[in-house]
């Protein structure tokens, strides 16, 4: 007997009304429910992670619009596929096609498939969890509306397990089961937004758990937890997800929420990202905090250096230290905002000639240039400072560091630099 398929692919919605989630989308009145009730589709790019719909609202489209329906990956399918979907759709005049990982479209496949999109011979649908705007190429882009799914609630989930157990045709619904409310909350929240595995799950403890004396399938909520083997979320190193942490993490610092921070920090210690977690909090440290508490910075170098010796789990703790040190701290960026104003007056031309009296004067014949003849070196004088010009003659006046005044320590260098440009 040839094995069935998974409950999650008997699931998937045929219609556009049948779609879990995505009413912003998806909705009555809303963009892909106004294309399928016109019948006036255009090629498309659903981006979100995974499990949450992608390839349901593609068949959805196809089966309200009754058009052919394949599904093709980019990075495993050859163009001679692509090919013989293009054949299909001349025959039949018209073809939805579903492209899973769409960012991993290689250039010949690309160059095959952009005159059929334009001539309407394919309705292009790509699925991907990486952001299209950053990787998938311009040309597919500019054919087709991007569009952003959004994780499904513990809600839209449950409905989705009820209407499977309910369901006798593809579903569950020829079982005598009966689930503890807190066991289909379970396969809910678990699933952290993952329809799909969540589904699965409960198809799992369905035909693994015994009917009892009465015919009935029990599914308790220790059963939940066995089949669905609590997940944690997902994290992928090439992915959204884990940039997103990185700079809400940062973002959380710099805003002085601790307890945010300390959460996006977990995300990455259970994701084992040592290496990222240490630079980043070198970075935040001297952009973020910097000379309003030079000692917090320190603290926090000698905290990943602790961190990188220990690793993981011990790790942890010196990272735990500097993260509620930071985040508490006063801030300032002042530092980062000077040299980038520096920077910008380099780049842009206006870095102007170096005063003589700076110039090297270490080598014969310099004085008779005028070379370093004029300078007059600051320990030779009062307080080991003298009045001089230092910048070039376009930019005398310039100020690139302005001061904080969170910080006792900058505000005590910006009232050193306001007696000496008193005196």
């Amino acid at each position: 007997m040839p094995q069935q398929n998974p409950l999650a692919y008997r699931m998937r919605p045929r219609t556009i009304e049948e779609i879990i989630g995505q009413r912003h989308l998806v909705g009555e009145g809303k963009i892909i429910h106004r294309m399928v009730k016109a019948k006036q589709l255009s090629s498309m790019i659903l981006y979100g992670p995974p499990g949450i719909g992608k390839t349901s609202i593609a068949s959805a489209i196809a089966g309200s619009t009754k058009y052919a329906f394949r599904k093709l990956n980019a990075a495993t399918d050859s163009k001679k596929d692509l090919q013989a979907v293009v054949d299909e759709a001349k025959f039949s005049g018209g073809i939805v096609l579903l492209l899973d990982e769409i960012h991993r479209l290689d250039k010949t496949k690309q160059d095959f498939l952009l005159p059929h999109l334009e001539s309407g011979l394919i309705t292009l649908i790509g699925a991907t969890t990486e952001n299209p705007f950053i990787n998938t190429s311009p040309a597919i882009r500019s054919r087709t509306q991007i569009f952003q799914l959004q994780p499904l609630s513990d809600e839209d989930i449950m409905l989705g397990l009820k209407r499977a157990l309910e369901d006798e045709e593809r579903g569950l619904g020829n079982f005598s089961v009966i689930v503890d409310d807190n066991a289909l909350e379970h396969f809910a929240h678990a699933a952290f937004g993952d329809l799909r595995s969540s589904l699965n799950a409960l198809e799992l403890s369905v035909k693994s758990t015994d009917a009892s004396e009465d015919g009935k399938i029990h599914i308790t909520l220790d059963i939940a937890e066995e089949s669905m083997q609590m997940k944690s979320f997902s994290h992928d190193a090439d992915g959204d997800m884990h940039y997103d942490v990185i700079s809400a993490f940062q973002k959380s610092i710099r805003g002085s929420d601790v307890d945010a921070a300390l959460l996006y920090a977990a995300r990455l210690i259970e994701a084992g990202e040592l290496a990222i977690l240490c630079r980043r909090l070198l970075v935040i440290a001297y952009e973020d905090i910097g000379l309003a508490n030079p000692g917090a910075t320190e603290r926090t170098v000698a905290a990943v250096q602790a961190a990188n010796q220990l690793g993981f789990p011990e790790a942890r703790i010196p990272l735990a230290n500097a993260i509620i040190d930071l985040a508490l701290s006063p801030k300032s960026n002042s530092a980062i905002e000077a040299i980038d104003a520096a920077l910008a007056d380099v780049r842009s031309g206006k870095a102007g000639l170096i005063p003589a009296h700076l110039k090297d004067a270490h080598y014969k014949g310099a004085s008779q240039l005028g070379h370093g003849v004029e300078y007059k070196y600051p320990h030779a004088y009062p307080n080991h400072w003298v009045r001089q010009q230092y910048l070039p003659d376009t930019l005398i006046g310039r100020h690139y560091y302005q001061a904080g005044s969170t910080g006792n320590y900058e505000r005590a260098l910006e009232e050193n630099r306001r007696k000496r440009e008193n005196k």
